[in-house]
């Protein structure tokens, strides 16, 4: 397929690709014209690379793991990288949880305030804090 189909059908940017290709996370067959043509493999490999880029790993790191990913060759310390690329994931996820449950409270409290007619002021944050929000 060429660039404008991987690109819709991942829903990527034709210059986010490129950088891909710059980077060395995905490759193409050049056509005699110099277009590129990817295999029906590189949907797949675009949507891992974005999972990955959303999970906070870097271009190098990604870059590193894909041989991994692709055949299955490891070595002990690409493993140990893994496991914590993995660690940081599972403390993004943390995070975010405890962002979340912190929004939970803002919005009950807000709405608390809106049907009772009282202000969203300092006593909703310290009930908030109060409540581990």
């Amino acid at each position: 397929m060429r660039v404008g189909e991987l690109a819709a059908r991942t829903g990527v940017s034709v210059r986010a690709l490129r950088y891909y290709e710059e980077q060395h996370l995905l490759s193409a067959e050049r056509s005699s014209s110099g277009q590129r043509h990817y295999p029906e493999s590189a949907v797949d490999r675009v949507q891992l690379i974005q999972q990955l880029y959303a999970a906070g790993l870097s271009s190098r790191t990604i870059a590193e793991l894909l041989p991994c990913v692709i055949d299955g060759r490891a070595t002990p310390a690409l493993l140990e990288r893994l496991t914590t690329e993995r660690g940081h994931v599972d403390q993004r996820i943390t995070d975010l949880l405890h962002a979340r449950d912190r929004l939970d409270s803002v919005i009950a409290a807000a709405t608390g305030n809106m049907l009772t007619g009282t202000s969203c002021g300092r006593e909703a944050e310290v009930r908030i804090q109060r409540d581990g929000g």
